[in-house]
């Protein structure tokens, strides 16, 4: 899920070469990051769902919340505005993401063997600088793996080849690419294997290629492990792509999961090499826009897949590489509106024991950003960067969950020891009674409070 923004230039060896800027679309580890002891962990679900069992242990102090870069980000405007922006996240260290190529990187390896580590190099400064945890993405494919020339990525092919999969002659060329990545980068130990079956699975009305992408992955994998025994490797970052009707095992008032999503993971689960994590995405609504039964009850799809993925991964870790909760069909909704439902969606991972969930920042370099985490004008902080920050600072992987309910069902609560979240949502104003304490709200207002 991408919309393409414009491109960056920078020359390599004389040459200007461009790289597509990309948007949304669709552990430094730091001592105390402001979170309970790790794997205090309830059985609790809130005031909604059954209960569920501890989810798998995950390292101290994991942050759970973080981002993805895309193709515009701090470090692209000027050095006084990446710093103000690493200061401001450094504040709330969190997990940060980015890919090897497009979403703001140039093409990491123009010619076989001959490599361009600057954009990389630049995002994986900006992270060190803001106190991230570091995760890479290994997609996308140089031109010459999937079929197009050597050389620097040309403007026509990154709009229509970006997400072309490499040939599998030269599925070895990428694992290769991977290890030179992973071995350049040793303060990374996280690493995603490609993006949503990319080039994998041209017709989602059709099966995906799945056995070329495990294929790709078992390469991808012992690459990796061959140079960096510490790294850790996850996939397969598939869509979980739902319609209304269907019939498949997964399934809730928010839809049913494609079958052929279904089995592309299962194929890869049972023939992959290994994996450190699960990694899945996924959208609220379905492939047609619609949000079943609305735009909050869609979210218990979230809850309902990270579910599905624990009962069949065991003690896997369970990854959001991306998620989604508003169409991408023209609707628009008013600020207020648009963070009640992002948060209410993020409950739905804490509850469910999703280990980490990676919101897609849709950063431009100037104008209004609606879900910008900074102002892409002034660097300052905005209201979806305070909600992530909010929620890593709160409800990191392994925070204890209290089951406290709301006498109003219209209003979702989230608590630990420490704090309650209350988000009303509904577009009137409520009062209502949680954890003894009587909360007066306004339309769709988001509420955190001591406990």
């Amino acid at each position: 899920m991408w919309r393409r923004l414009g491109r960056l230039t920078a020359t390599v060896a004389g040459i200007t070469v461009t790289a597509l800027t990309v948007a949304s679309c669709g552990p430094a580890e730091q001592a105390a990051r402001q979170a309970p002891p790790p794997q205090e962990t309830s059985t609790a679900r809130g005031e909604q769902g059954s209960p569920m069992a501890a989810p798998p242990k995950v390292e101290a102090g994991w942050p759970r919340w973080g981002f993805t870069h895309t193709g515009v980000s701090a470090n692209n405007v000027t050095p006084e505005f990446e710093q103000a922006v690493a200061g401001s996240l450094a504040r709330t260290p969190m997990l940060q993401n980015q890919h090897i190529m497009g979403f703001g990187a140039l093409n990491p390896e123009p010619y076989p063997g001959r490599f361009y580590w600057e954009d990389l190099d630049s995002r994986l400064n900006l992270m060190k600088q803001s106190g991230a945890t570091p995760v890479i993405t290994l997609c996308c494919a140089p031109d010459w793996m999937k079929g197009g020339p050597q050389g620097p990525t040309e403007d026509s092919a990154w709009d229509e080849h970006l997400e072309d999969a490499p040939y599998p002659k030269h599925f070895d060329d990428f694992a290769r690419l991977a290890a030179e990545v992973a071995k350049r980068y040793g303060d990374v130990k996280y690493f995603m294997v490609w993006n949503e079956f990319k080039g994998f699975w041209p017709d989602h009305a059709k099966p995906a290629d799945y056995k070329g992408y495990t294929e790709m992955y078992n390469k991808v994998y012992d690459a990796v492990k061959q140079v960096r025994p510490d790294a850790q490797v996850g996939g397969p970052y598939l869509g979980f792509d739902s319609n209304r009707d269907g019939n498949t095992e997964l399934r809730g008032d928010w839809g049913v999961v494609n079958q052929n999503v279904l089995d592309a993971f299962d194929y890869w689960y049972e023939h992959k090499k290994g994996a450190d994590f699960i990694v899945v995405d996924g959208a609220s609504p379905t492939d047609a826009h619609e949000l079943e039964p609305d735009e909050f009850g869609a979210l218990s799809k979230f809850a309902d897949v990270t579910e599905w993925l624990r009962k069949k991964t065991g003690d896997l870790p369970i990854w959001w590489s991306e998620w989604y909760f508003q169409p991408e069909d023209g609707t628009e909704w008013a600020e207020p509106k648009r963070l009640a439902v992002q948060a209410a969606s993020m409950m739905e991972f804490a509850r469910s024991g999703a280990a980490t969930a990676l919101y897609w920042n849709p950063q431009s370099k100037d104008g209004p950003c609606q879900g910008c985490l900074w102002d892409p004008r002034t660097g300052a902080e905005m209201p979806t960067g305070r909600l992530v920050a909010e929620f890593t600072k709160w409800f990191p992987a392994g925070a204890r969950l209290d089951p406290v309910t709301s006498s109003d069902p219209k209003v979702r609560v989230l608590a630990q020891p420490e704090q309650l979240l209350l988000v009303n949502t509904t577009d009137g104003a409520v009062t209502t009674t949680v954890d003894g304490q009587e909360f007066a709200l306004q339309p769709y207002e988001i509420r955190w409070s001591g406990r």
